[in-house]
């Protein structure tokens, strides 16, 4: 992108919506409730032929710097200090505040430009805040309303002005990386592609409220990017982040902590939970994030669970390990109880790890990897098919009616997660239970711990079937 705008203002402008209009999509979460948005958010807008990265932020209000409201406004200011062009918002329909008069004031000791922008000027009795906003001393103000998408050439002209003709239209090559691969079959049924290490690679964070999800990413970037504190269920929108580690691009998700269901009652918090899903949905892998000292609770079995029917590849963290007083029992009794308490995820990874001190940061980007490289796996029909000879012979399919069923075929028909296809006799009479063993049986035989597996089953069509027998 050519240059980076931020949104700012004081609560409940409508620089969301106005967000939301520039990206082409609803990313971030608008409610009329003040203060919904608290983490900054970045995204690439598009605007009548201009292209540039929009920072969505938080409403700016006076408070001291230890409170909420006060760690909010730092990062106001870190995404202020990071653009090049800072879009103040205010609202014409209620007209100006002391507040807006202060956060003037302020962007103008930053001297870097600003574009004054009167928001729901379609309203009426919006004239009179439309004209006050004069007062500021930011220019000529650019009417607009963020929600029916009017006066947006106007703004698209005042970013010109303010950014420069030169830079504003400077032509960027198109870095986007296509990281998808959507041939989920193969021509040749015994290919077995190669891990690609270099590919980028989508994680989601999610946990319950105040498990230290935020905190955790702040670590691995190492600087404070993401608003943390206290406070249980700081977090509302879901951020996206890139970092490099070891030379191979990981895109992180924080979500907000997600609560049992019959809790969440505010419909602020079903959009906070709404959001945190679409990202387990468009990530390939999920860190479930667990507080040590309080591991195991129904929630967390239920994310985990979440997660593998999803079809994610799954991690667990034991975040918080640095308050933990005897290491060693605590995390055999973790290991024993992971078994125990999640047998539909045999084999998956947990990691103790603390995003207070970072340790075990380290481990823990490697068993990501190390699961999405099984999540990718691929396996050749001829090695499937002698492992399902070999696994008839050994534990045969039970008998129905007296009659033995008959596995003939196997091919693995997707990858991202592995799923499999068996042509067989009878298919709608094979037990769950000979499904089960499968599946297992996968796990250990091809080192397959940890991923969701699935199997699928066809039967072949008798040609006879329906005709009349010739006497």
């Amino acid at each position: 992108m050519s240059f980076t705008v931020a949104i700012v203002g004081r609560p409940n402008v409508g620089k969301s919506t106005l967000f939301n209009r520039l990206v082409g999509k609803k990313l971030a979460l608008v409610d009329d409730t003040p203060g919904v948005t608290r983490d900054r958010r970045p995204g690439d807008a598009r605007l009548m032929g201009l292209t540039f990265t929009i920072i969505d932020t938080a409403g700016l209000e006076e408070a001291d710097e230890e409170s909420l409201q006060g760690r909010m406004r730092l990062q106001t200011e870190a995404a202020i200090d990071e653009a090049d062009l800072s879009l103040f918002v205010v609202d014409a329909k209620f007209g100006l505040t002391p507040v807006d008069k202060d956060l003037a004031e302020m962007l103008r000791r930053r001297g870097k430009p600003v574009v004054l922008v009167a928001n729901k000027s379609e309203a009426k009795g919006s004239d009179g805040g439309f004209y006050d906003a004069y007062t500021l001393g930011l220019g000529e103000p650019t009417p607009i309303s963020a929600e029916h998408g009017q006066g947006m050439l106007d703004l698209r002209d005042a970013i010109v002005e303010a950014i420069g003709k030169d830079r504003a239209y400077a032509k960027q090559e198109d870095d986007a990386v296509t990281d998808v691969d959507v041939r989920d079959e193969f021509e040749d049924d015994d290919y077995e592609p190669e891990y690609d290490d270099t590919k980028p690679l989508r994680v989601a964070i999610i946990g319950r409220p105040n498990a230290g999800k935020s905190t955790l990413i702040n670590r691995f970037l190492g600087e404070d990017r993401l608003l943390t504190g206290p406070e249980a269920g700081i977090t509302r929108d879901s951020i996206s982040v890139e970092w490099d580690w070891h030379g191979r691009t990981i895109k992180m998700f924080d979500t907000a902590g997600m609560r049992k269901k019959a809790r969440v009652t505010e419909k602020l918090e079903k959009l906070s939970v709404a959001d945190s899903l679409r990202s387990i949905r468009f990530a390939e892998t999920v860190v479930i994030v667990f507080d040590s000292t309080i591991p195991f609770e129904k929630q967390d079995l239920q994310l985990v669970d979440l997660v593998i029917r999803e079809g994610r590849a799954a991690v667990l963290a034991f975040n918080k390990w640095d308050m933990i007083e005897d290491p060693q029992a605590v995390l055999a009794d973790l290991r024993e109880k992971t078994e125990r308490l999640l047998p539909q995820a045999r084999g998956i990874r947990a990691v103790p790890i603390s995003g207070q001190t970072g340790r075990g940061l380290d481990k823990l980007m490697q068993s990501i990897i190390e699961t999405d490289r099984v999540w990718n796996k691929r396996i050749s029909t001829s090695k499937l098919n002698r492992w399902l000879e070999q696994q008839q012979v050994q534990h045969p399919p039970p008998a129905v009616s007296g009659r033995r069923l008959k596995l003939k075929y196997m091919t693995q028909v997707k990858a991202r997660p592995p799923a499999f296809m068996i042509s067989c006799t009878r298919a709608d009479s094979l037990p769950e239970s000979y499904t089960r063993f499968l599946i297992n049986s996968l796990r250990v035989d091809f080192d397959m711990p940890s991923v969701p597996i699935r199997i699928h089953y066809r039967e072949k069509e008798n040609p006879y079937e329906g005709k009349r027998r010739r006497t």
